[in-house]
């Protein structure tokens, strides 16, 4: 199994007296695509800089792995990236949602000056420059003013310069905000092709579909807690009771295929387009019923399938029912 990378443990922090994480615990391992999702105001910013040691919570710790090269073992120890900050910085690179280089600067004096804080030697600032506009695809810019660039190549630009020490681990802060989808797929795959190079990524979004074929992880945060933490299929699977069974058939005569399949099956249904949508928790029943309906009645069957709710279908509910055990206490109290 591989190890964790960071240990977040017990986490609370607080503006005043408005507490905006509360108990936070979960654990990041090395090499993955760890995905923090939520709403916008639900704290994923202020949980990235308290990961990353640039906010110090009120009560809890972050714990980061710190490796002694003379321990021959190679055995794994903690510290906090609280009392350890130089140790940290230099393990991780953050990219935040308001781009941080200089504008009247061109990519290649900005991915320089940024080189320069970690006292990289000449010849390896040049390799790490040059390997990161070819992974940006900006290599064709690197004399262009900064402030010239569209929104897209801003991104890029952003994220090459917290990889231009070469970090363990990337954070990212909403990376595809305001872009265009085209845009937003771009990104997505460059996070792809960092993390197959080795890094771990650690990235806050409320993209939450997109995510679902990124992320090997992903921790749900809502009302200041973490809902849930575990791999997409893992979330789908636990909280996904009722699933979508769709078909498609000609003539189509739905209101006669839904009069024969057995009550209790189907929980309800709707029309979409030509499509019929059925929701049921007992989706192998509901095809094995179909196959027969849908011969007697001669209806040509053009698509059928089962769909699983997506991570935006589970956020929605999870936060529906948090409302609803929030309005169940406020009617025992009064």
């Amino acid at each position: 199994m591989t190890e964790p990378i960071f240990k977040i443990q017990n986490v609370v922090k607080r503006y005043g007296e408005h507490i905006i994480l509360d108990n936070i615990s979960f654990e990041i391992k090395k090499g993955e695509i760890f995905g923090i999702i939520g709403a916008s105001g639900s704290g994923k910013t202020t949980l990235l800089q308290t990961i990353i040691g640039f906010l110090r919570p009120d009560h809890g710790d972050v714990l980061f792995r710190f490796e002694h090269l003379l321990d021959f073992q190679k055995a794994m120890t903690f510290r906090s990236v609280f009392k350890k900050q130089q140790a940290v910085k230099k393990i991780y690179g953050f990219a935040s949602q308001t781009p941080s280089f200089y504008k009247d600067l061109t990519l290649r004096e900005n991915l320089e000056y940024f080189g320069s804080l970690y006292n990289l030697s000449h010849d390896a600032l040049q390799t790490n420059i040059d390997t990161l506009l070819n992974l940006m695809d900006l290599k064709h810019y690197e004399n262009l003013l900064a402030k010239n660039l569209s929104g897209g190549m801003e991104r890029r630009l952003d994220i090459a310069c917290s990889l231009i020490h070469d970090p363990e681990v990337l954070v990212l802060d909403e990376p595809t905000a305001d872009l265009d989808p085209i845009l937003r797929e771009h990104i997505w795959t460059l996070i792809k092709k960092i993390n197959k190079k080795g890094t771990t990524i650690i990235l806050a979004s409320h993209h939450l579909t997109e995510l679902e074929n990124l992320c090997s992880r992903i921790a749900i945060i809502k009302d200041k807690a973490i809902v849930d933490v575990g791999s997409p299929d893992s979330i789908k699977n636990k909280y996904s009771k009722i699933q979508e069974v769709s078909i498609e058939t000609y003539p189509g005569n739905y209101s006669k295929i839904l009069s024969k399949i057995s009550k209790g099956l189907i929980k309800s249904h709707e029309i979409k387009g030509a499509v019929l949508v059925m929701f049921t928790d007992k989706p192998q029943k509901v095809f094995h019923e179909l196959f027969q309906i849908l011969e007697n009645l001669k209806e040509e069957v053009i698509d059928m399938k089962i769909g699983r709710p997506t991570l935006d279908d589970i956020f929605v509910s999870l936060s529906k029912d948090k409302k609803d055990e929030i309005y169940k206490n406020n009617q025992k109290k009064s």
